[in-house]
């Protein structure tokens, strides 16, 4: 095997150097990492940040001596690659402590350099006041203004999983956030309708969220940051955290003439080799498989990043691994609600020019997390996206209370192991009343999609009745439930009348069927269509999604 150097020491380079001294006890490893810590945990962060979290060594996933001492890897930190020496086998280091350059061979080459936030050239954006979070020091300095009771408010600029983190963490602490966001909702990978309820939830948290609206410049004054919207609008705070989105650190590879797509990421094969045989690739800073549809994307994921890790130290010991591509699955608390994802969102579906009906099926329902009876349970709202035929699932969003991330994790597994929605329906899963319901959240969105595929429902759209559509809506809840909210335009018939009522509809007119949550309007659609009614459609989550995401 030789001797493999590692080049960046946190998810994947590390796990890496473990991994590898496990498969190869006299292997010669050397770890080479630029910052003064390696594998900690980024993703614990913000909660650093917000005093969930309450010390630093908890962040440390595994400490500099140990990797040192119980692995035998050759640990440098503050150790930064400047250049890579293919042809000779060499790399150009620089040690930033003792401030000296000096060159070391290689083997094999692992670069593991992950991404940095990106941090665009805005006005006055260099403040000392405006930070990004993604290294332990950063979270320190974070940690040290919001212990600062000087401090009262506080902008996140982005509203992506570490920005929502973020501010979450933040209103916790006190302080009264605002998110700014360019794009017109929050959580970009989401679909529009699953992130109007996030941003419902973040509202009723008392965060001011500013969307369609980019920062045209910041101007710090004293102790204070002025955030300039696009709009004009001219936000103040104490301090700005500005959380937009990432670029991988490939500038080795690029300069190293290795090849790279058009957004620096590094193209690697599935045994994670790069276009140099002797030199692999991990994390953040590569191009990976999308295994949905075949494509190239870029995923940046801690998990996905573990798992690739692995599989190079498998294979510079001699094996033949496989990366099968990532799935993008993810989860993110959002205040009082879970926010999880896998696959495909209905927006790349359209992007890529897939029509609904024709190329696709969605449905989406809402459930409770556990059986209604027992205290506590809370809805799941899930988005199920598939072919018109079942045979294939395209992706999977969720929005709710517990459970949305084993619920995420279900589906995924089902997707990865090429299943569609005979494969979800026929699942066992375990149930027992604090944890589920007898017909699980997920073997019921699998149900609905059946019956959309058999042509037993349609589901309207979630901005359904749209204007000049001629589309009444039919609420068939009890009159009492009405009384608490009601849709401004809409007939009443309550399901256990509707067959005595019928009359009272006419049979060429489009309905949309609403209830508590669709049970109920589904078996009112199975009636009418049964009697001569055509024009019949549910609305998908019931009452309780129109009035979140209508609110008339």
């Amino acid at each position: 095997m030789g001797k493999t150097v590692i080049i960046g020491g946190v998810a994947a380079g590390a796990g890496c150097a473990a991994r590898l001294r496990r498969l190869d006890e006299d292997a010669e490893i050397v770890l080479l990492e630029r910052g003064s810590y390696i594998s900690y945990a980024n993703c614990g962060l913000p909660y650093y940040v917000g005093n969930v979290i309450k010390s630093e060594d908890a962040l440390l996933v595994t400490k500099e001596e140990v990797l040192r001492e119980r692995f035998r890897v050759d640990v440098r930190t503050r150790n930064e690659v400047t250049a890579i020496d293919r042809k000779q086998k060499k790399i150009l280091v620089t040690d930033l402590a003792a401030n000296r350059t000096y060159e070391e061979s290689y083997d094999n080459l692992v670069i593991a350099t992950g991404s940095s936030p990106l941090r665009p050239r805005i006005p006055g954006i260099d403040s000392e006041r405006i930070f990004t979070l993604w290294t332990v020091p950063d979270a320190e300095k974070i940690r040290r203004m919001v212990t600062d009771s000087r401090n009262k408010r506080a902008v996140v600029v982005g509203g992506g999983f570490i920005g929502l983190e973020t501010a979450e963490n933040l209103r916790r602490e006190g302080l009264q956030v605002s998110i700014v966001e360019a794009l017109d909702q929050v959580m970009a990978p989401f679909d529009r309708e699953m992130a109007m309820l996030l941003e419902e939830n973040i509202r009723e948290n008392g965060v001011d969220l500013y969307l369609s609206d980019g920062v045209a410049s910041f101007q710090a004054e004293d102790h204070m940051v002025f955030v300039r919207l696009s709009s004009g609008k001219e936000l103040s705070a104490d301090f700005v955290i500005l959380s937009i989105g990432v670029r991988p650190n490939s500038q080795l590879a690029v300069q190293a003439g290795l090849k790279c797509n058009e957004r620096g990421g590094i193209c690697v094969d599935e045994q994670l080799r790069t276009s140099d045989p002797d030199i692999y690739a991990a994390g953040d800073v590569i191009e990976v498989a999308d295994p949905v549809f075949g494509e190239k994307t870029m995923i940046p994921l801690a998990g996905p990043a573990n798992r690739q890790a692995r599989i190079v130290a498998d294979n510079i010991a001699g094996g033949k691994e496989r990366y099968r591509g990532t799935q993008g699955a993810s989860v993110a608390r959002v205040f009082d609600l879970t926010a999880a994802s896998v696959g495909a969102g209905e927006k790349k579906l359209i992007r890529r020019g897939m029509v609904r009906g024709k190329d696709y099926e969605k449905v989406v329902i809402s459930q409770n997390s556990h059986a209604g009876y027992y205290p506590g349970a809370l809805p799941l709202i899930i988005k199920l996206l598939f072919s018109p035929d079942g045979k294939k699932i395209f992706g999977a969003q969720i929005a709710g209370g517990d459970g949305a991330d084993k619920r995420i994790d279900t589906i995924g597994t089902v997707m990865q192991m090429g299943g569609g929605i005979a494969e979800l329906k026929n699942l066992e899963l375990a149930y027992a009343p604090p944890y589920s319901s007898a017909k699980d959240p997920v073997n019921m969105a699998a149900f609905a999609a059946e019956n959309v595929i058999r042509k037993l429902v349609s589901f309207a759209e979630w901005d359904d009745p749209k204007p000049g559509s001629g589309e009444i809506i039919l609420d068939v809840r009890e009159e009492a439930e009405r009384l608490t909210w009601a849709p401004e335009e809409s007939v009443n018939i309550p399901l256990g009348q509707l067959r005595g009522r019928l009359e009272e509809l006419d049979r060429k007119q489009p309905y949309i069927i609403l209830c508590a949550v669709g049970v109920r309007a589904y078996t009112a659609a199975r009636i009418l269509l049964q009697h001569g009614f055509d024009h019949i459609k549910v609305y998908p989550g019931g009452a309780r999604l129109y009035r979140s995401l209508q609110g008339k």
